[in-house]
């Protein structure tokens, strides 16, 4: 299978579980994995053929900035389902990170993969 990745993607969002985190704006950082068949747009060389990862990027920052959530766990399913319905995608791993959340921890968060790896 053939991977295209979005990598360090940042979206300001409200995520958290403390009453403060739900009134105030947080970045939260994505790396996606998504499992897909570029041969067509490969041989095609036409955008139309392959996964259009600006077009996966746009529906993350959109679902993102949108959904109000107070766990990344929540989120990171949120997200994985809407691609894979959205954009036939068979497999992703998709790490959600909140940089800045644990004292001494540059970024924690999760990382799950959906489907099947062929």
């Amino acid at each position: 299978m053939d991977i295209v990745y979005i990598r360090d993607l940042r979206v300001k969002t409200t995520v958290g579980i403390f009453d403060w985190e739900q009134s105030i704006q947080q970045t939260v950082r994505l790396d996606l994995e998504l499992g897909y068949d570029i041969r067509k747009g490969a041989h095609s060389d036409r955008i139309e053929d392959v996964l259009n990862y600006k077009e996966v990027a746009k529906r993350v920052v959109d679902l993102v900035e949108g959904n109000q959530r107070r766990l990344v766990e929540a989120m990171a399913e949120d997200i994985a389902r809407m691609i894979m319905e959205e954009f036939a995608v068979p497999w992703l791993r998709l790490t959600l990170g909140k940089p800045g959340a644990v004292r001494g921890a540059s970024e924690v968060g999760v990382t799950i993969e959906r489907g099947a790896r062929n």
